[in-house]
């Protein structure tokens, strides 16, 4: 193993690497959902899929740099967790396209913003 000089150094540089692999994982759900705009079971589950893929790496972030990344995790997580429950409870086909846009839509900002911090974070 080797050592840098340069204090920290070793732990700025595996940082650098935690977030590119965890951007990584963000941009490839952001272009996993772009073409999905109607409500189907398919698409339903793909979202749910990248809600859960989501939560989990943003998790992962919030615990590595809490300073950045807690906001995330308490305020756009929590309002995509509100647009998948309003999904659920729909009761009838127009409200749950309508809800189905929104849930879609609120994990797109979610998605964008974790990214922006991320990149945000190394400067």
């Amino acid at each position: 193993m080797t050592y840098s000089i340069v204090p920290n150094q070793n732990r700025y540089i595996a940082a650098i690497m935690g977030y590119a692999k965890e951007r990584s994982k963000l941009e490839k759900l952001s272009t996993k959902i772009v073409g999905i705009n109607i409500y189907d079971q398919k698409n339903l589950a793909i979202l749910i899929d990248v809600y859960e893929q989501y939560s989990h790496t943003v998790r992962i972030l919030k615990n590595k740099e809490p300073e950045t990344f807690a906001d995330l995790y308490n305020n756009e997580l929590q309002e995509v967790k509100t647009g998948k429950r309003s999904l659920k409870e729909s009761d009838s086909e127009e409200t749950r396209q309508t809800n189905f846009s929104a849930f879609k839509e609120s994990i797109q900002i979610a998605l964008e913003k974790t990214i922006k911090a991320t990149l945000a974070s190394l400067k």
